[in-house]
C-alpha cells in the first residue's frame, strides 16, 4: 500500500515515487532512534592477515539480529571500517559507503531501520592494523 500511495503522490513518476518512499523510511527511522537495543551481533573481519575489525552492531530483537539483512549490514560495515579506517563513530557515520558513494553509512543504517522496523545502531568498533 505504501508503494501505491507514493506512486499516487508522485503522479505516476516512478523515480519520484522511489525517492518519496526512501524519505518516508528515513523519517520513520529517526522516530525509532530512542528505542532500546538489547540484541545484536559481534561481527569480525580480517583482511590479508594485516587488518582486523571487530564491530558490535545492536538491534531490538534476536529475530532481526539473525536476519540476513542485519547480518549483511554488519558484514558491509566491518569491510568498510577495514578499508576506510574511521577515527571514531561520528566519522564513520559521515563517511560515504565504499560500495555506493551516493550514500553515507548513516543513511545506509537508516535504510535497514526502515526495512526491519527496529532501531539499529553501531555500539562500538575497533580496528587493528600491523
Amino acid at each position: 500500500m505504501e508503494c501505491k500511495k507514493a506512486l499516487d503522490d508522485a503522479k505516476g513518476d516512478l523515480d519520484k515515487a522511489v525517492q518519496i518512499i526512501q524519505e518516508r523510511g528515513i523519517v520513520r527511522a529517526e522516530k525509532k532512534a530512542d528505542r532500546k537495543t538489547g540484541a545484536g551481533v559481534l561481527e569480525s573481519y580480517i583482511h590479508n592477515n594485516r587488518v582486523g575489525v571487530l564491530l558490535e552492531l545492536r538491534c531490538e530483537t534476536d529475530f532481526v539480529a539473525r536476519g540476513e539483512l542485519f547480518r549483511q549490514l554488519a558484514h558491509d560495515l566491518v569491510m568498510h571500517i577495514a578499508a576506510m579506517n574511521p577515527a571514531n563513530l561520528e566519522e564513520l557515520m559521515r563517511q560515504p559507503f565504499i560500495k555506493d558513494a551516493a550514500m553515507n553509512i548513516e543513511i545506509m543504517i537508516k535504510g535497514v531501520i526502515a526495512k526491519t522496523g527496529e532501531n539499529v545502531r553501531v555500539e562500538k568498533f575497533c580496528r587493528y592494523e600491523l
